[in-house]
């Protein structure tokens, strides 16, 4: 396996690393008015909505649940409830990250500095980061730079504080859409997707090299 030694690896924090709950929060808060049958096709569009929430200018991450929640409740003829989407928002800092995790970063991050760059509000990535059992030079969010991934501002935002280019870092997601065709187009390294069967794999054309878990980080950078 050839291996290729970055100058910075960075990391999508949620899904990637932490345990993204916005499904099964969904299924339980709405589980006394959608059907076994028609949950998945629900969660579905709420998944769609957040994505489309973030493509536009900024806004708090607060506002973008608000807002896909508020939309798929209207799509399926449901009475939104503000209280149900201030829950869910609420929940994020209370996640942790997938077992695989912690071990993982710990045999990389002290030979090569760990970045996240995370679709996410001040006030709630720190208590995330915490749980991640691993040392990390840096946190960027999304309010920092005042983008969402997919847009490119973002990961921008992310190199002009690094002071390297993309060429330099190896980035490691388990989403195509938030984050792999991204980093392809902006020239990335290395691209890992951590594959955790989140969305359609469609590796090779947006990534580099795929794993299974963050064990295998270890091995690409010759650690």
């Amino acid at each position: 396996m050839s291996t290729f030694k970055p100058k910075y690896i960075t990391f999508d924090c949620y899904g990637t690393m932490t345990n993204f709950q916005m499904g099964p929060s969904a299924r339980r808060i709405f589980a006394d008015r959608i059907s076994p049958e028609q949950m998945e096709a629900f969660v579905e569009d709420f998944r769609v909505y957040r994505l489309d929430e973030v493509l536009g200018d900024w806004k708090p991450f607060k506002d973008v649940v608000r807002n896909s929640v508020e939309r798929t409740c209207r799509k399926w003829k449901l009475e939104f409830r503000e209280e149900e989407a201030l829950e869910i928002y609420h929940s994020v800092p209370t996640w942790g990250p997938h077992p695989d995790v912690p071990e993982g970063l710990l045999k990389v991050a002290h030979e090569i500095p760990l970045v996240i760059l995370s679709n996410a509000d001040n006030d709630q990535i720190y208590r995330n980061v915490e749980k991640l059992g691993a040392p990390f030079a840096h946190v960027f969010t999304a309010e920092q730079a005042r983008a969402y991934k997919p847009r490119l501002q973002a990961f921008e935002y992310m190199f002009d504080q690094l002071g390297c280019s993309p060429t330099e870092c190896m980035h490691v997601s388990s989403s195509f859409r938030y984050d792999h065709m991204s980093a392809a187009d902006l020239g990335y390294g290395a691209r890992v997707l951590v594959d955790r069967n989140h969305e359609p794999n469609l590796a090779p054309n947006y990534v580099t090299h795929v794993i299974k878990d963050m064990g295998g980080l270890a091995g690409l950078v010759g650690l």
